[in-house]
């Protein structure tokens, strides 16, 4: 997946009694966001719009003013190297390699950068061919995620992709032959979906030896057609059973589950998400992006303009941020838990310390609740949620929400 979204409503940056104070800085990722998809699919609620015709007509402008939107920011991150860069959707294949290759120019042109980064960027089989492909790793990609979602031709109807199994393994074997990195990003529960086709898809995953897979439980969210119009999904005990098979079958092929929906063999983590995870920071730019920015008087969080029309005329005027919030000390424990608890392996307090300038009294009564109710456990200083907690994460994250 591509960036955790929040919303703030504020548009100034709000003053709070209690302060944050960081004797330290995490590391920095950069994530971009191309809005534009070939067609909405009617579970999606990221903010992408269906492209009403050809996208040469946005391309370029939008290009400039991505790397008019970062010019703006290096002030908040003057001097600091970016560690990882995600281009994420929406569906950024929609773009031609000629306007990646640009901007991940641009981007080394403004920013200090670690020479062996990760930079990935979500690719779908439908906008794909090998040529693209190609070009997008000359321009500087070196990891793919392909939204595959399912392989079979039915289900993948029914979710309103735009491929079919077919496009889905050609893609596959396409990004394997041209990239040492691939994610390949799959949903189950999906609309009167079997356990037969549930197995069907894992089995057909594992025959291409993944390094790296993202498996999503599709959820019905609000403001989406499925939200309005409601499919007949597997019930929540199906739902378990697939997810318990998923677990054992990639577990059984050598994948560690790694965080909730991320499975993955040793070394081919995802850095990018694993820094959200970690609550580091991310500078977003495009249409609807979101930043976590620290500094050592405190952490402030933005968001840009979500339609791509307003994004690229506030630009324009200045710079793309509508919404803008420092984070106060009494938000913390909460923001810190809701990403790092999604690891497998947990935080460390010294890890909690550095990203919040908070201590283990901040998070007391909380974790105490939670090990009580046996969903967390504290091993020496390492705080990470027991088999059970990870079956509730979201009542778990919860209890830290002051």
């Amino acid at each position: 997946m591509s960036q955790i979204i929040q919303f703030y409503p504020q548009k100034t940056v709000q003053s709070h009694i209690k302060a944050v104070t960081l004797t330290a800085l995490p590391p920095l990722a950069l994530y971009v966001h191309v809005p534009w998809c070939v067609k909405k699919c009617p579970y999606c609620d990221f903010n992408s719009h269906e492209l009403k015709g050809d996208i040469e007509a946005w391309e370029a402008p939008y290009i400039d003013a991505l790397l008019k939107d970062l010019e703006h920011a290096l002030p908040l991150i003057w001097g600091r190297r970016v560690v990882s860069v995600f281009i994420g959707g929406g569906t950024p294949s929609v773009l031609s390699a000629k306007a990646i290759d640009t901007l991940l120019a641009g981007i080394r042109a403004r920013m200090p950068y670690l020479a062996d980064m990760e930079v990935t960027m979500e690719v779908n089989p439908g906008t794909l061919d090998n040529t693209k492909l190609k070009g997008f790793r000359d321009a500087g990609v070196n990891r793919v995620s392909l939204g595959v979602q399912s392989f079979d031709d039915e289900l993948l109807l029914r979710i309103g992709r735009i491929h079919n199994g077919r496009q889905a393994r050609n893609a596959l074997e396409t990004a394997y032959a041209l990239f040492d990195k691939v994610n390949l990003d799959i949903m189950f529960a999906l609309p009167e979906q079997s356990f037969a086709q549930l197995q069907n898809d894992v089995e057909t995953a594992l025959t291409y030896a993944p390094t790296h897979l993202s498996y999503y439980h599709m959820t019905i969210e609000p403001n989406t057609y499925f939200h309005r119009y409601p499919p007949k999904t597997p019930d929540d005990e199906l739902a378990l059973d697939m997810q318990e098979f998923i677990e054992t079958s990639l577990a059984d092929a050598g994948m560690r589950h790694y965080e909730v929906s991320a499975y993955a063999k040793a070394g081919h983590e995802s850095q990018h998400n694993s820094n959200y995870w970690r609550f580091g920071d991310y500078l977003g730019i495009g249409a609807g992006a979101h930043s976590k920015i620290s500094s050592h008087d405190g952490i402030v969080r933005q968001a840009r303009y979500k339609h791509p029309q307003a994004y690229l005329d506030a630009i324009a005027k200045g710079d793309g941020i509508e919404t803008s919030e420092s984070l106060s000390a009494d938000d913390l424990p909460f923001e810190f838990m809701l990403n790092a608890l999604r690891l497998r392996e947990g935080a460390s307090l010294n890890d909690f310390y550095a990203a919040t300038g908070l201590g283990l009294m901040d998070l007391q009564p909380a974790l105490l609740q939670a090990q009580e109710k046996g969903l967390m456990e504290k091993q020496h200083d390492i705080l990470r949620v027991t088999d059970l907690g990870w079956r509730f994460l979201s009542d778990v994250q919860g209890m830290f929400l002051k």
